[in-house]
């Protein structure tokens, strides 16, 4: 076994996790329209000002999500670049991406993002970070440390700019 490749004793830890704890989720309603919410969402180079884990440093401007297949670099403010891979997109309405290390295949973890309308000018909006099909022991602390709250925060900051 490499450093980077865990055994099966490592991986049985994933089948003794109840699943249902793998899937986090939390929803908002925030008084803009669909469009103005998914733009904020769809361009790394916004999700910085954000991000309520305080988790992602910077994005290079011009990478705007527009469809399944591609992917975006963010780097992380202890410095290190992902490669989100877009798995789900739906204009306006939902986006889904899966991290990996730059070059590399997704961990396993996905953030998904849903808006519905709710009003002339008001949206449902809601994050889900689901990790059941993480199998990299390093990861699992920080997937289990992924709570509704720590959604919530983010989407307080996005409630915010969406709504100034």
């Amino acid at each position: 076994m490499t450093e980077s490749t865990p055994d099966a004793a490592d991986l049985a830890i994933f089948d003794t996790i109840d699943p249902a704890l793998k899937v986090v989720s939390a929803e908002i309603l925030v008084e803009a329209p669909p469009a103005e919410i998914f733009d904020l969402i769809a361009d790394p180079a916004r999700q910085p000002e954000w991000d309520g884990n305080d988790n992602l440093g910077a994005a290079a401007a011009g990478q705007r999500v527009t469809g399944v297949g591609g992917s975006f670099i963010t780097t992380l403010t202890k410095g290190v670049d992902r490669e989100n891979h877009v798995v789900a997109f739906e204009e306006g309405r939902l986006i889904s991406w899966m991290p990996s290390e730059t070059g590399g295949e997704p961990f396993g973890q996905k953030w998904t993002w849903e808006i519905e309308p709710a009003g002339d000018r008001s949206s449902l909006v809601r994050q889900t970070y689901d990790w059941t099909q993480l199998r990299d022991p390093r990861r699992l602390p920080r997937a289990q440390s992924t709570t509704t709250e720590s959604l919530l925060a983010s989407m307080d900051r996005l409630k915010a700019l969406a709504e100034a």
